[in-house]
């Protein structure tokens, strides 16, 4: 399999595969998001997020895939950094606003970020008419966090906050999408990054979870709260993974692209399951954003 993966990366195949990946990362992304936000602490679902992923990676990277290489162990260290620091500043940010907020922001500040970090570290160029679909994508998911944000109730120093660490949150997601693709295209067998990759930087939280739910005064039951890590431990194996591959197959920048339309589904997410309000305007926006996807696609 991943000798077949490595074979089509750069063809029209590995284009097409490219693009259902980070369409499916998408979905993927929107679903784990709204996992984390959930009614749990957002410190605690992550928690039980990575212990699952623990569990369910150690025997694909110990017994089926390739171990790494000295080269691919330090890129794994490194990762494990990144994503830590990009996981806390997750935490902190749904802890002080929204979901439907926090979300947006995130999202529309990475593509910018990974378009121009792609175009240095791995020589890809967008035309103008990608461009203006990268201006259309990020500039309506901003909107849409305007939006969530003017008609939001919550304390607006609390919420500046929030957005603050949103912000940087985003910045992190394209450093993190740029290395992972880094990583990734150094390994003979992409699995054997996916898996070790997940086994690596899943380490961390689930002390930091185990801390926190032990000086909490009234701790959540840990029935659901591991159910709900279960999931999504699945769920970060096909939305991760799924947009590493799409880098690994075809273009950075626009697998980083495809994949905020995480917002649309998140929207959605937020509206059917959370119950958060959407409206004309915010279904206007998921529209441009859309959209701005679709430019992208075509317009290469």
């Amino acid at each position: 399999m991943g000798d077949w993966l490595v074979g089509i990366a750069g063809t029209p195949e590995g284009a097409r595969l490219a693009t259902l990946l980070a369409l499916l990362s998408a979905v993927s992304h929107a679903a784990f998001g709204a996992l984390q936000k959930g009614r749990h602490d957002p410190w605690l679902s992550r928690g039980s997020i990575d212990g699952w992923l623990i569990v369910i990676s150690a025997p694909v990277a110990l017994f089926v895939v390739p171990w790494p290489t000295a080269q691919i162990a330090l890129l794994l260290a490194g990762a494990l950094v990144i994503h830590f620091g990009f996981k806390v500043t997750m935490a902190l940010a749904y802890e002080r606003a929204a979901y439907t907020v926090v979300y947006p922001v995130v999202r529309g500040t990475g593509p910018l970020v990974t378009v121009l970090a792609a175009s240095v570290i791995f020589h890809e160029h967008f035309t103008a008419l990608q461009w203006l679909g990268v201006a259309c994508l990020s500039g309506g998911i901003l909107l849409l966090a305007w939006v969530n944000l003017r008609e939001n109730r919550i304390d607006p120093a609390v919420m500046r906050i929030g957005l603050l660490w949103a912000v940087a949150g985003g910045v992190l997601v394209a450093f993190y999408t740029t290395y992972d693709a880094f990583g990734i295209r150094q390994a003979a067998d992409p699995f054997t990054f996916l898996a070790w990759f997940f086994l690596v930087t899943a380490i961390d939280f689930p002390v930091l979870a185990a801390i926190r739910y032990r000086r909490m005064a009234d701790p959540p039951a840990l029935g659901p709260l591991l159910l709900r890590g279960f999931a999504g431990s699945f769920i970060a194996w096909l939305s991760f993974g799924g947009v590493m591959l799409a880098t690994r197959l075809d273009k950075v920048g626009e697998a980083a692209v495809l994949r905020e339309t995480s917002t649309v589904f998140a929207a959605l997410i937020g509206w059917f399951f959370l119950g958060e309000h959407v409206g004309k305007r915010r279904a206007a926006l998921m529209a441009l954003v859309a959209l701005g996807a679709v430019i992208v696609e075509m317009g290469g």
